[in-house]
């Protein structure tokens, strides 16, 4: 991600006796006129915070009294949230309780904590309290320093996915992990150090100057620990959960047409969407209009024609904001055109406003194969998820910037090669090509090359969605399944033809098949386990074996058109055949 803000806490962090160090105000001014916005997160009394720093227009906002208070640059100051009561003022003094009081917040020292806990619980009121070193914080509910930088950041249309914090103390624990980059010094809370993504070496606010300039150079933001937000990919077959750090790498989705690429990339998306990041999915054939049911995601194109750019780029301006690009009914050659222009400007957007945080190409073989590329792709930046069946036809310095690469089953000899040129492993063909021929709907490999993997070929079940997946609605009935996968009719035991290795096929051998042989998986459940175990379609699942039952109650004697009902009204089927069984085989809708 581009780094975009830096939240800096003040005592003990950039302060020495509440004194700025002169260092550090010179390294704030270098910050801003690289166009970082830098923000003040302290817990100090705003009134105490201006008689110790003075003028505060050296940085672009305040976040005071520990998230209560906010100044923005226009020198207007607002409250998060309403003070305590007068009430508990008064009863502070009548106990004898010597503090401070801001707009919000009431400070004292640590040990009068057992007497202010009890005037809170004796009042009953909503406070809690926060210690900071040797002082104690009363705030109202529901306040923080990473509470009052996010109203902050969303005023300026900022996002914390582009921040890195540096703190250090107790307090600081939960603005650090509010931002992408979290920073403790060494000389604070050894707690916060173990939290922190970074540690920063020295002896007081004067080493904190060095690594400003330091993070100001770069464009990127830092690489952090990589187990603080992280995306789930499934369960390895040792049990355990697969998941990989979100990060700012470039990942590859690939495999056979409709083997469930897209289902994958959908996966991630809703992931990233609900952890607050910024994409801009480009959706080649309209398999990602459902992730319009989160929040913040806006479709544009399908029926109407693409959006225009000046239009993206105002919804990709708010950082909580992403948006799907539905190319589907769009020509070849005038997609291809359309994305010579999009994608220079997400490129473009995310380099002057960090925005969006990833950049989602489905098909990418149909816009990323010439040589001008570098003209659409930020090489620096990266964060791209690039999906495709047809990896070999990507331009070459496309291939070489992929960091991670997940692969649904794949049998295309040529892919296979390019699979295995791009992890380095040649000598393991034959054997790559046997798992990747041989995945099952619901599963996907991770590709050695990516940390996660462990430097092996790493097999596992994919996680389900939390958006209905499109697919469902049109293309998934022709997804073939491997063999071992098909309904295996029966009669007595025997089995009745060649096993259904779609929905299309299984509704249409239920059109030609004897009653007595679908009589038999009807009473034992054979149709809704299968449906369960291998599409993991449990809203179907549930669907057929209500039908099932209703079958072995003899409730219903019509079982095909009851099963092919049930299939028709999930997926969208032709219903051509609907109450005949000696009509045409269903088919997709077009």
């Amino acid at each position: 991600m581009k780094f975009c803000t830096l939240a800096l806490d003040y005592d003990g962090t950039i302060a020495r006796d509440g004194q700025l160090d002169p260092e550090v105000r010179a390294a704030i001014q270098q910050a801003r006129a690289r166009g970082i916005t830098v923000v003040l997160v302290t817990g100090r009394i705003l009134s105490e915070l201006k008689a110790a720093a003075g003028d505060l227009s050296f940085v672009d906002a305040v976040v005071a009294e520990n998230g209560a208070v906010l100044t923005l640059p226009n020198g207007n100051a607002r409250l998060v949230a309403e003070p305590p009561p007068a009430v508990f003022a008064e009863e502070l003094h009548r106990r004898g309780i010597e503090f401070a009081e801001g707009q919000c917040l009431i400070e004292a020292a640590d040990m009068a904590a057992p007497d202010v806990l009890s005037a809170i619980r004796d009042l009953e009121l909503p406070l809690v309290l926060l210690f900071n070193r040797g002082r104690l914080m009363v705030l109202p509910l529901g306040v923080s320093k990473s509470i009052g930088l996010g109203e902050v950041l969303t005023m300026l249309r900022l996002s914390p996915h582009n921040a890195i914090a540096i703190g250090d103390a107790e307090n600081d624990h939960d603005l650090l992990a509010a931002c992408e980059f979290g920073v403790a010094v060494n000389w604070g809370s050894k707690a916060l150090q173990a939290d922190a993504d970074d540690i920063l070496v020295g002896d007081g606010p004067g080493a904190v100057a060095p690594y400003i300039r330091k993070v100001t150079s770069e464009m990127r933001l830092p690489l952090g620990r990589g187990d603080r937000r992280r995306l789930h990919l499934g369960t390895s077959c040792d049990g355990l959960p697969l998941t990989l750090s979100v990060r700012g790498r470039n990942l590859l989705v690939a495999g056979d047409p409709r083997s469930g690429k897209s289902w994958v990339t959908g996966l991630l998306c809703e992931q990233l969407i609900l952890q607050g990041y910024s994409l801009c999915v480009i959706d080649a054939e309209g398999d990602y209009r459902t992730l319009e049911s989160l929040p913040g995601v806006v479709v544009f194109g399908g029926d109407a024609p693409p959006p225009e750019l000046p239009d993206v780029s105002r919804v990709l301006r708010h950082p909580h904001m992403s948006v799907v690009v539905d190319l589907s009914h769009v020509a070849y050659r005038n997609k291809v055109e359309y994305m010579n222009t999009l994608l220079p400007l997400l490129a473009s957007l995310r380099r002057n406003t960090g925005l969006p945080h990833r950049i989602v190409v489905d098909e990418a073989h149909y816009f990323l194969h010439e040589p001008n590329v570098k003209d659409l792709v930020d090489f620096d930046l990266g964060a791209y998820m690039l999906v495709t069946y047809r990896l070999s036809d990507l331009h070459s310095d496309i291939r070489k910037i992929i960091e991670g690469i997940v692969v649904k089953r794949t049998t295309d000899e040529r892919e296979i090669r390019t699979l295995l040129a791009m992890a380095g492993n040649d000598h393991v063909g034959s054997e790559w090509k046997s798992i990747l021929a041989g995945l099952g709907l619901n599963e996907a490999v991770l590709l050695p090359g990516i940390e996660e993997s462990g430097g092996i070929l790493r097999r596992f079940e994919l996680a389900r969605r939390s958006t209905l997946h499109v697919r469902h609605k049109a293309k998934y009935v022709d997804l073939q399944l491997i063999e071992s996968q098909g309904f295996v009719f029966t009669d007595n035991g025997t089995p009745v033809g060649a096993p259904a290795r779609t929905l299309n096929e299984f509704v249409s051998s239920l059109r030609t098949l004897p009653l007595s042989v679908l009589d038999g998986h009807a009473r034992r459940g054979d149709f809704s386990q299968w449906v369960g175990e291998v599409f993991h379609d449990h809203v179907l699942a549930s669907d057929v074996r209500k039908v099932e039952q209703r079958y072995r109650l003899g409730h219903r004697r019509d079982l095909y058109n009851a099963l092919a009902e049930s299939i028709q009204v999930r997926y969208e089927l032709s219903r051509d055949h609907e109450g005949k069984r000696d009509e045409s085989p269903v088919t997709v809708e077009s």
